[in-house]
C-alpha cells in the first residue's frame, strides 16, 4: 500500500516535528519541522528536506554547508504526529558546527556542554 504524506497528523500550521537520528550510532542529531511537501520531497529524493519556519521555505539539509543528511529510513510514531528520519550524516548536524544539536545537559542542577564545535 503506497504511503501518503497526508496520512500523518500535522499541527494547525501544517507542520510535524522531525527527529534526525544517526543510522549507524543511534545518536539523536537534531529536531526540525516538516510539512507534507517536505515529507514527500524527502521520500522522493532521499535527501532530508525540512520546512524553515523563520524563512518560510524548504531547506535541504546540507545544501549550503555540505553537511548533508542521506535518508536511510523514514518512520513515524504510533500517533502519526512525529517522524523519525534515520540518516547517514556528513559532517556536523548542528548549525553551531557540533555533531548534534543536543550538546547541552543539565547535571546536578548545572548546564554542562557535552561537545565542542568541530573545526
Amino acid at each position: 500500500m503506497p504511503f501518503d504524506p497526508a496520512a500523518l497528523k500535522y499541527d494547525d500550521k501544517g507542520l510535524i516535528p522531525a527527529i534526525a537520528q544517526d543510522d549507524q550510532t543511534g545518536e539523536v542529531l537534531m529536531m526540525a519541522w516538516m510539512n507534507a511537501e517536505a515529507v514527500a520531497r524527502t521520500l522522493e529524493t532521499g535527501k532530508v528536506t525540512y520546512w524553515s519556519r523563520s524563512r518560510q521555505s524548504f531547506w535541504v539539509k546540507g545544501e549550503s554547508s555540505g553537511h548533508v543528511q542521506e535518508l536511510v529510513d523514514f518512520r513515524y510514531d504510533c500517533d502519526r504526529d512525529c517522524v523519525l528520519v534515520r540518516v547517514n550524516q556528513t559532517g556536523p548536524a548542528c548549525h553551531t558546527n557540533r555533531r548534534s544539536c543536543f550538546y547541552t545537559a543539565v547535571r546536578d542542577g548545572a548546564e554542562v556542554e557535552l561537545m565542542a564545535p568541530e573545526h
